[in-house]
């Protein structure tokens, strides 16, 4: 790899240390160099020094020497290489999503199935993709929030670095407003209200998982209402979270014993019997094994500007399920 990269932390990279980031991005990169790196002034946040245990707040810029050995014959790996070239299929498919863009962002909505960032079975990825949203700019657009893989809906890209630094602290202050739509088994005891369960990472029979745990957790809380049911086996559910903890939704909705349809994580693991009935033999038979979680809407506030509000129509996996189930995107309101 060459050349310096100015990388902002993004939203749910706030709080963790700076060794730890460079572990999640940088996963090859040794820690006995990067200790020579912080010893020489190499990497920087915030153009100033800075040591393994700094911790890093959203909209922080951290430099990124060329991870390359200097008069060695092999370079030092590293994980975030040169982006490959991006296919003319791809950039046609990640052109298609762009919902709005400016000087500052572009809006996207995402697809379920394709995942944002790169791991290490994963080659195939937004994040990959962004040399194709360049549109002429120098600058190549920065990811500074997440969806998961296989949430579909509104996801945003800054096109500068300042953009990138102010967009990642309008995420983590919940400066923005979100709502997400959600189809789920069951219907809430309450029409409309809040869950407010504190979540912890846990390992449910070798599974990773979010669960509810009110000593070692950390806060999460979702606003909710029931938009429409369909004789209450199934439920349109807004959701809008206050905060923004990983599988939050997912979780949540299944703490209230309404597991968001082709959740296999997060089900229930004993269904109602006509439910699983309606979903294999017809009745939403195309999403049985789809999760049914849109990020619907998205509005963003900016200084001396109006608030822009970006809204993503639903995937065809859920449109159909909502026609079959009678729902009608419009009394949602949003």
């Amino acid at each position: 790899m060459s050349g310096v990269q100015q990388i902002p932390v993004t939203a749910d990279e706030g709080e963790i240390r700076l060794d730890r980031w460079f572990k999640r991005r940088f996963p090859d990169l040794k820690h006995g160099r990067l200790e020579k790196l912080l010893r020489t002034g190499q990497v920087r946040v915030d153009g100033g020094r800075a040591k393994a245990n700094t911790r890093l707040e959203p909209g922080q810029v951290v430099r990124v020497p060329p991870l390359e050995v200097q008069g060695e014959a092999k370079a030092e790996p590293s994980a975030r290489r040169a982006p490959l070239p991006v296919s003319e299929q791809d950039a046609a498919m990640v052109q298609r999503m762009v919902l709005y863009k400016d000087d500052d962002l572009i809006a996207l909505n995402k697809p379920p199935g394709l995942a944002v960032q790169g791991g290490t079975k994963t080659t195939k990825h937004l994040d990959g993709m962004l040399d194709a949203l360049r549109f002429g700019s120098d600058e190549r657009p920065r990811l500074v929030h997440r969806l998961d893989r296989d949430t579909s809906g509104v996801i945003v890209v800054a096109r500068t670095p300042k953009s990138a630094a102010v967009l990642a602290k309008a995420f983590q202050a919940r400066d923005m407003q979100k709502i997400y739509w959600a189809l789920v088994f069951g219907h809430p005891e309450h029409p409309a209200g809040t869950i407010s369960a504190a979540l912890a990472k846990s390992d449910v029979s070798g599974t990773e998982r979010m669960e509810w745990d009110a000593e070692e957790g950390k806060s999460a809380v979702t606003d909710y209402r029931v938009v429409d049911t369909a004789a209450r086996r199934f439920s349109w559910l807004e959701l809008m979270p206050r905060t923004g903890r990983t599988h939050q939704l997912r979780a949540h909705c299944t703490l209230i014993g309404t597991p968001i349809v082709g959740d296999a994580k997060y089900a229930l693991k004993q269904p109602d019997p006509d439910q699983v009935v309606d979903l294999h033999e017809g009745l939403l038979a195309d999403v049985a094994d789809r999760m049914c979680l849109h990020a619907r809407s998205l509005v963003i506030e900016r200084p001396g500007r109006k608030p822009l509000t970006v809204t993503a129509p639903l995937p065809k996996h859920m449109k159909d399920a909502f026609k079959d189930l009678g729902f009608n995107e419009s009394d949602a309101g949003t």
